[in-house]
């Protein structure tokens, strides 16, 4: 009874080899400038693959993963609906709100908060904006004095 494995083991290794032989036959060979450099694209490469990471971005991923099993979980509940009946279904509800709850407490924390600040952002961009409106009226009222001075002067040239 284990011929059958054997059969198909043999099928694999064999599609596998032609494969691998048929692509170095047929394939092409050419040596450009970044041929021989990692991850081939026609862009040299600058700096280091190693970056920092934010650790809100690992919450984040674990986030991801939660909730995704918990697609999971949901969809077996979805298949075997009519077996369960309303105790799978009273069960996937209590599921679903503590999912919930657990969701509204982690947006509460702030743990779905990767990036700036709106308030902050908001407060800067306020101290920006009444920076330049002072800077404006100094220029106007020192503006305003040259005007009011200048015209005068002339009169004064004009009139000696």
């Amino acid at each position: 009874m284990i011929w059958p494995i054997l059969v198909y083991g043999a099928i694999v290794l064999s599609l596998v080899l032609a494969m691998l032989g048929l692509s170095f036959i047929l394939g092409q060979r050419h040596k450009e400038h970044a041929t021989d450099q990692p991850y081939e694209g026609g862009i040299l490469s600058t700096g280091s693959a190693r970056l920092r990471f934010s650790s809100q971005f690992y919450l984040i991923a674990m986030l991801f993963v939660i909730f995704d099993v918990e697609t999971i979980f949901i969809v077996c509940w979805a298949i075997a609906f009519k077996q369960l009946g309303w105790y799978g279904y009273i069960g996937v509800m209590v599921f679903v709100i503590l999912l919930f709850v657990v969701l509204i407490y982690e947006w509460r924390n702030g743990a779905l908060d990767f990036g700036p600040d709106g308030g902050k952002i908001l407060t800067a961009y306020k101290k920006v904006v009444s920076k330049s409106k002072t800077k404006e009226n100094i220029d106007r009222s020192v503006l305003g004095a040259v005007k009011t001075v200048k015209p005068k002067e002339e009169k004064e040239t004009l009139i000696s």
